[in-house]
């Protein structure tokens, strides 16, 4: 494919976007928006089915020292929960300067990868997921800024499923032994991630119950209920308002249900009034009507300062 060929496609998809856009056509603006990304991103010819893990970790060249300029996600999400020191705040910097980024729907880390290094992501989106056979996919987590995505890496012999990027994604690239050595000589530090792993199994333990017996209204209200507050932790969410770059197969792969009913359902509760989605950002006009209909009690994400049990 020729770079000319390449930009007469990428013009001519995105008049379609905006003509879907336009005409309301929200499923099939979102699958052409997936469509776009996968033309915009760059693949890497050395990625085969013979690859290396090394060759794959190429794909996300290291940045330049100090490239990466925003607050530190992390201690912004474990300051509110436990008072770390100027120490404390220094130690967890200094294990992000190996910063790397990959482009949006890539792998960060694939189902049987031995990595060697602990992944922070500092900017964008990603996802826990697992293929079937049948090329069906089920995303298990949510990962936003703040998040590891192998925080027990050093433990488990090989990852029993992927981490793929939802979006283009800034993370830092942590050396397991300086992990393990800033988790030793800093106890309010290995407090705080503790309490970052219960929060996250509260947040899958939500999710089953979400696929089990939630429907499918419910599940969508709840899932956007989540976000706000995890958002909210990280300083990313303003009067209701904060970015979801989710496409609707993403929410359907997220929420086990198909796109088409994900597109019916966000349809009815922007008509309510309750919220609205567009462009990658939701607001939420009516948080109390929102919280009712998704019977959202936000303790599960023990927001709640452990301060109290040092």
């Amino acid at each position: 494919m020729s770079d000319a060929w390449l930009a007469d496609t990428r013009s001519e998809l995105k008049t379609l976007l905006d003509v879907f856009d336009l005409h309301g056509k929200t499923l099939a603006s979102a699958q052409l928006k997936i469509v776009l990304e996968l033309l915009d991103a760059k693949p890497d010819k050395k990625l085969g089915h013979g690859d290396t893990y090394e060759d794959r970790r190429s794909l996300a060249p290291a940045m330049e020292p100090a490239t990466f300029k925003a607050k530190n996600p992390l201690i912004t999400k474990l300051s509110r929960v436990m008072t770390l020191s100027q120490d404390d705040c220094a130690g967890l910097q200094a294990m992000c300067q190996d910063v790397r980024q990959t482009g949006a729907r890539r792998d960060i880390i694939r189902d049987g990868d031995r990595p060697e290094r602990v992944h922070l992501i500092l900017n964008g989106w990603a996802c826990r997921y697992k293929i079937l056979k049948n090329g069906k996919r089920q995303i298990t987590a949510l990962l936003l800024p703040g998040d590891f995505c192998d925080l027990h890496v050093g433990v488990l012999d090989r990852m029993d499923h992927a981490i793929g990027a939802i979006t283009s994604t800034t993370f830092a690239y942590v050396d397991r032994l300086q992990f393990e050595e800033l988790t030793r000589s800093r106890p309010a530090i290995m407090r705080a991630l503790w309490w970052a792993t219960l929060v996250d199994e509260g947040v899958l333990r939500s999710w089953l119950v979400s696929l089990g017996v939630r429907t499918a209204r419910e599940r969508v209200a709840h899932l956007i209920c989540e976000l706000r507050e995890r958002m909210r932790n990280i300083d990313r969410e303003d009067g209701g308002q904060f970015a979801m770059p989710l496409t609707q197969p993403d929410l359907a792969e997220a929420l086990g249900l198909t796109a088409v009913h994900i597109n019916r359902v966000v349809r009815q509760l922007m008509k309510e009034g309750v919220l609205e989605i567009r462009k990658g950002q939701v607001t939420v006009l009516d948080l109390p009507a929102l919280t009712e209909i998704a019977e959202f009690d936000p303790s599960y994400l023990h927001a709640q300062s452990i301060d109290k049990h040092k």
